[in-house]
């Protein structure tokens, strides 16, 4: 094990941190926008869709990681499941109507239910190979290749990635989309980006020296058993945090750009300012925040990231019927707060996982990370989120300035996740509590 992150290892993290987290950026974002815009779905559309994707990618996590385990081999996993994910994304721009209704030979109507229903199942495909690739081996060989002496800094920088691709995706997609003449060469593109990306790590990627195989198929239970739970309690109450933090940001997050279109009234390039001031602004604090953690008590540190995090969110709700200018600049300055904070309860949080995963069960434990950091927010989150929308009952204008039925995103989501955010308070004092108890008995155990 590397006493620090050597060249290799970081150039393996960021290239494929960073494409898989626009892989992710693009279906959080532009898979919603795309099913909303070109397919023609409703809101509750995007929100099946969000929770499906979210259970399909905790069972498959469970499911590979648990492989990768018994088989000894992260490596297989992560490169070819790349290629592969790449494949089901590049495929996912031929599912509009108009490709749908001539291949079936179906009125408008129908071609657009087949073809919601058909997006929702591609998308389900496409997380299982990017679950396989992404959250099972990719973040396996994370944590297999780390010590706790560097991991804030390296939980710093992965933490970081989401958002960059954030901006990416969010500030460039939009343009890329025009200049290549829509979505289906869009999601060609990057398919065949991701692809090639795998076809590297066939060469790039090592297996840590200390992986060996271990556990059989019915581990997979194995991070659900009570005993292993009261164990390991330091890991299950951070995750538990991952879980209240993950819920609070699928609240607003797929529905963020639906809302600065169709509440602000922003354009791409007004929407792409206010992301790329925000993201690279809270991506430079972070970098000095973030190791600075790898010094300092991260469980304290957890408090600051969570009140920046909510400060930053109820400011977003402010950032509205200012003017038009005005609106751009609150929202680019309370974002900033708000991204600020986002970046560290996630480095924070996810470093303390990995200090606290047992060697010899960290494939395994994938699939339980993924119930508290996917399945729990993909599944609530949007529907706390829908809720709150469908009460405000907002309905965006026709083109003859009659209200349609068609409801828009309210500016209500940024409280209601503020205030599950809230949450995270509430728990921080119980992994404060079972970290130390845990450090007291440390002496006695190793005895």
């Amino acid at each position: 094990m590397e006493k620090a992150f050597g060249k290799r290892s970081w150039s393996i993290l960021i290239l494929f941190g960073l494409i898989g987290q626009i892989a992710w950026a693009v279906e959080n974002m532009y898979f919603n926008v795309f099913l909303r815009g070109e397919v023609g779905a409703t809101l509750d559309d995007v929100s099946l869709m969000v929770q499906l994707s979210g259970i399909t990618a905790t069972v498959i996590t469970l499911l590979a990681g648990t492989l990768s385990d018994k088989v000894g081999n992260r490596r297989a996993f992560l490169a070819w499941g790349y290629v592969i994910w790449g494949i089901t994304v590049a495929l996912f721009g031929f599912l509009s109507p108009q490709y749908v209704g001539a291949i079936f030979g179906l009125p408008t109507e129908q071609a657009v239910a087949l073809a919601v229903v058909l997006v929702i199942v591609a998308d389900c495909i496409m997380t299982a190979f990017g679950s396989t690739a992404n959250d099972a081996a990719f973040n396996a060989w994370v944590t297999d290749n780390t010590e706790t002496d560097y991991r804030g800094k390296v939980e710093g920088i992965l933490s970081i990635l989401p958002l960059v691709a954030m901006l990416i995706v969010a500030g460039g997609f939009g343009i890329l989309k025009d200049l290549l003449g829509g979505y289906q060469n869009l999601f060609l593109v990057l398919g065949v980006v991701i692809s090639l990306c795998g076809v590297a790590g066939v060469f790039l990627v090592k297996d840590s020296p200390r992986l060996e195989k271990s556990g059989e198929f019915k581990d997979l239970f194995y991070g659900f058993k009570p005993s292993v739970v009261k164990e390991h309690k330091p890991l299950y109450i951070t995750l538990l945090i991952v879980g209240v933090f993950g819920i609070a940001c699928q609240i607003f997050m797929p529905y963020l750009i639906i809302y600065m279109e169709e509440y602000l009234g922003f354009t791409v390039i007004e929407y792409s300012v206010v992301f790329a001031s925000a993201i690279l602004l809270g991506a430079a604090l972070n970098v000095y925040l973030t190791r600075l953690s790898d010094k300092v008590d991260k469980t304290k540190m957890l408090y600051i990231a969570a009140g920046i995090f909510v400060a930053g969110l109820i400011g977003m709700y402010f950032a509205k019927d200012l003017g038009h200018v005005m609106d751009m600049v609150m929202l680019g300055v309370f974002g900033f707060v708000m991204i600020t904070g986002n970046i560290l309860v996630s480095a924070l949080s996810n470093s303390v996982v990995r200090d606290h995963t047992p060697e010899g069960s960290v494939g395994k434990l994938q699939g339980v990370r993924m119930v508290f950091s996917v399945l729990l927010p993909m599944v609530f989150g949007p529907m706390i989120g829908n809720a709150v929308n469908t009460a405000r009952n907002l309905g965006a204008a026709s083109e003859n300035a009659e209200l349609t039925t068609k409801i828009i995103p309210a500016p209500e989501i940024f409280l209601a996740a503020a205030g599950f955010a809230l949450l995270m308070f509430i728990v921080i004092p119980l992994l404060q509590k079972a970290v130390k108890k845990e450090k007291k008995n440390a002496p006695e155990n190793e005895v």
